[in-house]
């Protein structure tokens, strides 16, 4: 069994209770300890973390295809342990996944997760002008033992409407990640006219929008993602 806790913000501690199994982000290991010498190794994981070939080849081919390609490595935990992991001083958030609730994340910010996770590819929008816009990772809950460790660049904020009702929209550019149950994607909005073309925006053309009916718990950073196509005219 598995418990995930922070440690000075910066840092996912995970401890281990007998025999489990974590995937983590490529070289995202720091530290552990363990009784009796080191109990825990690590597997490169080629193609992903799906629990059968079938998928997990559909899953590497999905990932290449998006942009959501993420280079895993599989912890095998063979006993009582302690291990640690970070990824160059990023602020760590930590979620317990209910079962069926999924966390829809960008690749780059998943930092470890557990195996009662089940982990897919899933297509969000259609001509975002935006590097981050086409596709999302997704993580759903199948056990009582599913836990998600995603990386913010500054210390995020939390929006959520799943008490208030309101309406919420973001820059896909600074989002993290979103959790809800069954789908919950955004609505992608864009403002485009012909001031795009003579580059008299307002560097805001494009929104992820979650409207009142739809109950979701948004993560944002402090910080944007270079977008990946820039309209405008000198």
């Amino acid at each position: 069994m598995l418990k995930f806790e922070t440690i000075n913000e910066l840092t996912l501690k995970v401890t281990c209770t007998g025999r489990d199994v974590l995937f983590a982000k490529a070289g995202g290991f720091i530290a552990g300890e363990s009784q009796g010498g080191k109990n825990y190794k690590f597997e490169k994981v080629l193609l992903g973390p799906q629990q059968s070939l079938g998928q997990a080849l559909l899953g590497s081919l999905a990932r290449r295809v998006t942009g959501e390609n993420i280079p895993l490595m599989k912890v095998n935990l063979n006993g009582d342990s302690v291990t640690y992991y970070a990824n160059y001083g990023q602020h760590v958030v930590i979620y317990h996944l209910e079962a069926g609730e999924t966390i829809s994340v960008e690749s780059e910010n998943i930092l470890a997760f557990s195996q009662d996770c089940d982990y897919s590819v899933r297509f969000i929008g259609v001509g975002v002008l935006s590097q981050k816009g086409l596709a999302t990772s997704t993580l759903t809950g199948r056990g009582q033992n599913a836990y998600v460790a995603v990386l913010s660049d500054g210390n995020p904020i939390v929006l959520s409407n799943v008490m208030s009702r309101t309406s919420i929209s973001v820059d896909p550019d600074a989002v993290v990640c979103w959790i809800g149950h069954g789908h919950c994607d955004p609505q992608v909005t864009a403002d485009v006219s012909w001031k795009t073309f003579i580059g008299q925006t307002s560097g805001e053309s494009y929104q992820f929008e979650w409207s009142s009916n739809s109950a979701v718990t948004v993560i944002i950073q402090p910080s944007e993602r270079k977008s990946g196509i820039r309209v405008s005219m000198d």
